[in-house]
């Protein structure tokens, strides 16, 4: 396999010292920095991750701020969602839309103040399509990247683990809501949110110099926790449904395609960009959408491109992401699939790279 020539356009991160000591095996680019993918071996970062507690570094998760007496505007001309019973404290799970309806990212937004909010985004260039929207409007709001890089903490030990660095209290942070607390002297955002079904935090590090000395509390504090350093696991994502902007869903796609319609407040989220074009959407139906796939057989190969779907020699839909999971023992998958069969228990096929593969469609994702 080829490797990544290093480059000041491919950032480091705060973390990233911690993340090589900690033997990082591979990595991918996201939002133009490294985001670690497998430490041990994507199946022993699977069971750790279910069994104890990772630290991982997703800096590459960079905020868009947005800041001033329009913020609030600008952030739900952003998104289909109404933000209106949104308050300090919370955490929302948004999708942003172009004025096609089309997906530009499936980012969290963090309410900070009235006239101050962080969109925490997932892979792609969102900042420069906010700020072209600020101008476009004239609004008074400032739009910019500022020093935060975001830190999880994840597995069914994370409440342990933050408490011996931040106290007891962290363990009464709700659910995508969020509580400033100290750090040496330094108040930080923790999020209980995370990017795993496995429950956790997310903690919004203000300046990269103090990144490490983080790092390094947090691996004290659990070493008889078996903590170890950890990513996003591909595995454990396909299993919750958890969608990779990119991978499952691109601005080709509208949010009812990627199951996304509940945060979808059309008729109520006045202002939003795309508001109209969702509307049509919303009243006509989406005639394909994001569902779970089961493939037979051994273990898939990587999924590094769409996969067709096929049902009598017809395309069907594609698949997005796909790997075996070893707790299910069988191939778990993530798919575009046409209104037509998209039911629960359809029989399809999957073109993979090592020949077709009986596939079905489910009902839930299966965790």
């Amino acid at each position: 396999m080829a490797l990544l020539s290093p480059s000041r356009r491919l950032r480091r991160t705060p973390f990233s010292d911690g993340v090589e000591a900690a033997g990082v095996k591979a990595y991918t680019v996201y939002n133009h920095m490294l985001l670690p993918t497998v430490f041990r071996s994507v199946q022993e970062d699977y069971h750790h991750l279910k069994e104890a507690v990772q630290i991982w570094d997703v800096a590459c998760e960079r905020q868009v701020e947005l800041r001033g007496p329009d913020a609030g505007r600008l952030m739900q001309m952003l998104t289909p969602r109404d933000l209106r019973g949104m308050t300090v404290g919370q955490c929302y799970y948004v999708p942003i839309v172009d004025e096609t309806g089309g997906m530009l990212n499936d980012p969290v937004a963090v309410k900070l103040a009235e006239d101050r909010w962080w969109i925490s985004i997932a892979d792609s260039d969102l900042l420069y399509w906010v700020k072209a929207t600020a101008h476009g409007w004239r609004l008074d709001v400032l739009v910019d990247e500022p020093d935060v890089s975001p830190l999880a903490i994840q597995g069914p030990k994370a409440d342990d683990l933050m408490a011996r660095v931040f106290g007891d209290s962290v363990r009464d942070v709700r659910f995508f809501r969020y509580g400033i607390f100290d750090f040496q002297g330094r108040d930080m955002v923790i999020a209980r949110s995370g990017y795993s079904k496995q429950g956790g935090f997310e903690i919004y590090v203000e300046g990269g110099d103090i990144g490490m000395p983080l790092w390094h509390a947090l691996m004290e504090a659990g070493k008889d926790l078996d903590v170890h350093a950890g990513c996003p696991n591909l595995i454990e994502r396909i299993e919750g449904g958890l969608l990779s902007y990119g991978n499952d869903m691109t601005d080709d796609h509208t949010p009812h395609e990627c199951g996304l319609g509940k945060f979808c407040n059309t008729h109520t989220a006045i202002g939003c960009v795309g508001r109209d074009a969702l509307l049509r959407v919303a009243k006509e139906g989406p005639v394909q959408q994001i569902r779970a796939i089961e493939i037979d057989g051994p273990a898939v190969p990587g999924c590094d491109r769409w996969w067709p779907v096929t049902a009598n020699g017809k395309r069907v839909g594609r698949v997005s992401s796909a790997a075996w999971s070893p707790d299910f023992d069988t191939n778990v998958a993530i798919g575009m699939i046409r209104m037509t069969h998209w039911d629960a228990e359809t029989e399809v096929t999957v073109e993979a790279p090592d020949g077709p593969r009986a596939a079905r469609v489910r009902e839930t994702f299966w965790a």
